[in-house]
C-alpha cells in the first residue's frame, strides 16, 4: 500500500480529465512534466526532514545512512539552501515556477515564472494580495503571457537554472522578511522580492498592473499584522 493518499490511477485519471482532447503523444509530454514536478517536490520533502534532523543534532553520517548514501553525498545534496526558511507554500510556488518554465519550453527560471508560481498557490498571501488589487487572476495571467519570451523548441530535462535577476529576487525576499521582523520567507516576501528587482520581467508586469513597492510592502505588513492579531485572539 502506498504511504501517500495518491495512486498511479489517480494521476492518470487527473491527467486524462484535464486534457480530454490531447492525443497520446501530447499526454506523454505532459506526463513527463508532471513526473519532474513530483520529483522536485520529493527532493524538497527530503530537504525538509534533513533540516529537522540537523536541528535535532543528527550528524551527516547518520543522515546519509537514513537516505542510503554516503556522508559526503548527503552533505553535498542537502546542505542548507536559499529556500531553507521558505514556507511550504512558498516552496511549492518555486516548484510551480520550475513547472511553468518547462511548460513554456524555457531553459531558465525567470522572475516571470516565479510570478506564475505565486499565482499557482491560491493559499498564499501573495495570491490574495495580487487578486485583491487587480480583481482578476486571469488579468494577471494575460499580462504575464503577453510578456513571456518565445517558447523554446522542446521542454528542458533535469535541473533548470535561475536567471541572475531571479536569484536576486530570492535574496530580496529574504531581505523583505528580515525588514518586517519575520522568521519565515512566505509567498508575500517573494512577491516583494520580485517587484524590488526592477530589471526583472515580473517587476515590469507588476508595475504595469498598478503595483508599487511601497504599496505592496504596506499591504503585506498590514495583512500579516491582522492575521497574527486574529491568531492571538483564538
Amino acid at each position: 500500500m502506498s504511504p501517500l493518499d495518491i495512486s498511479l490511477a489517480d494521476l492518470i485519471a487527473r491527467l486524462d480529465e484535464e486534457l480530454p482532447e490531447a492525443n497520446e503523444l501530447a499526454r506523454i509530454s505532459e506526463a513527463r512534466l508532471r513526473a519532474q514536478t513530483l520529483s522536485d517536490l520529493g527532493d524538497q520533502l527530503i530537504d525538509h526532514y534533513v533540516s529537522k534532523a540537523k536541528q535535532c543534532g543528527a550528524s551527516w553520517t547518520e543522515i546519509g545512512d537514513a537516505i542510503g548514501v554516503s556522508k559526503q553525498a548527503a552533505q553535498q545534496r542537502h546542505t542548507p539552501s536559499a529556500f531553507e526558511r521558505f514556507t511550504n507554500l512558498n516552496r511549492h510556488s518555486i516548484v510551480l515556477a520550475q513547472e511553468a518554465a518547462r511548460t513554456h519550453k524555457h531553459d531558465f527560471i525567470g522572475t516571470e515564472h516565479m510570478l506564475l508560481g505565486l499565482l499557482g498557490e491560491p493559499r498564499g498571501l501573495a495570491y490574495e494580495v495580487l487578486v485583491a488589487k487587480t480583481e482578476s487572476e486571469q488579468r494577471i495571467r494575460d499580462a504575464i503571457r503577453e510578456a513571456l519570451p518565445p517558447a523554446g523548441k522542446k521542454a528542458p530535462r533535469g535541473h533548470i537554472a535561475f536567471r541572475p535577476e531571479s536569484k536576486k529576487a530570492i535574496e530580496e525576499a529574504h531581505r523583505a522578511s528580515a525588514a518586517l521582523g519575520h522568521d519565515w520567507v512566505g509567498t508575500e516576501h517573494t512577491l516583494l522580492g520580485l517587484i524590488r528587482v526592477e530589471e526583472g520581467l515580473a517587476a515590469r508586469i507588476l508595475r504595469e498592473l498598478g503595483f508599487t513597492w511601497d504599496e505592496l510592502n504596506e499591504t503585506v505588513r498590514h495583512e500579516i499584522a491582522e492575521r497574527l492579531a486574529t491568531r492571538d485572539k483564538q
